[in-house]
């Protein structure tokens, strides 16, 4: 017998909106952010994107050439800023190390 129309569960919501894919100029203002302290939080509610995609693009996975487009704009825009960024890649910070030297502290 069939549920009650109020009893049936709603179809959940996509996680991230997929119609529209991050362009190289929205990688440029995504570099522009991350040097202006913009939080990552900010930026996936802005782009609506799955947070990978961030990375992707602050690891130069994605539009490899944006980061040199983005600092020539950011240079121009704040050149009050530009000694005081980062312009390098996002470096990933590995979860679990294996090393032995950490043994050490329970010995």
């Amino acid at each position: 017998m069939p549920l009650p129309f109020y009893h049936r569960p709603e179809p959940a919501p996509p996680a991230f909106n997929t119609a529209r894919p991050l362009t190289e100029t929205d990688a440029i203002e995504i570099w522009i952010a991350k040097w202006l302290r913009v939080r990552r939080k900010d930026l996936i509610a802005r782009y609506d994107c799955d947070p990978r995609r961030i990375y992707e693009i602050w690891e130069g996975v994605r539009f490899p050439r944006a980061r040199e487009k983005a600092l020539a704009q950011f240079s121009t825009r704040y050149p009050q800023l530009v000694g005081h960024v980062d312009p390098s890649h996002h470096k990933r910070l590995p979860l679990k190390t294996r090393s032995p030297d950490q043994l050490n502290l329970f010995g």
